[in-house]
């Protein structure tokens, strides 16, 4: 009976040794593979990260042209308007004062698409144009001083307009 009794025993304990190993082994497997899906999960942000700064510089890139191009335009328009004004006044024979500079650059303003909305007050002082008031965005204001450089009789423009 002492022999069945050790048998037992060595049983017991080597099950209870071999237990202890499995767990220990699960456990490492369960930290690698922990360790495993956190590395990916690092991964795909960091990759999520590019992809929006990218983007981002992308968007920024397609901002600029098309800013560009807006400017480009409001200087021909510009030009355009102070050309026909030009040709109103000297066909009509008016001398340019600061109140027609004034009244013209106003008009002007009317049809804009960019500057609905905007609040802009006209000053002319010895053909020199001051624009003070609120517009809309940084090509409103854009818009806003080239209209007025434009029209005829304009030596200068102080454009002190702020986006709001």
């Amino acid at each position: 009976m002492n022999i069945s009794r050790w048998l037992r025993l060595t049983i017991v304990v080597g099950a209870l040794v071999a237990g202890s190993a499995c767990s220990k082994q699960a456990a490492d497997d369960a930290k690698r593979e922990g360790d495993e899906a956190l590395d990916a999960a690092k991964q795909g942000v960091d990759t999520a990260v590019d992809a929006t700064r990218e983007a981002g510089k992308q968007a920024v890139e397609a901002t600029k042209g098309i800013a560009e191009k807006t400017a480009d335009k409001t200087t021909e328009i510009a030009g355009a308007v102070g050309r026909t004004t030009a040709d109103a006044v000297s066909a009509t024979g008016e001398a340019i004062t600061d109140g027609w500079i004034t009244t013209t650059v106003n008009a002007a303003f009317v049809g804009e698409e960019l500057l609905k909305g905007s609040d802009i007050n006209v000053d002319t002082q010895d053909h020199v144009i001051t624009l003070k008031g609120h517009v809309g965005s940084v090509p409103a204001k854009a818009r806003a001083a080239a209209i007025a450089s434009g029209t005829t009789g304009v030596t200068r423009v102080v454009n002190q307009l702020v986006v709001k």
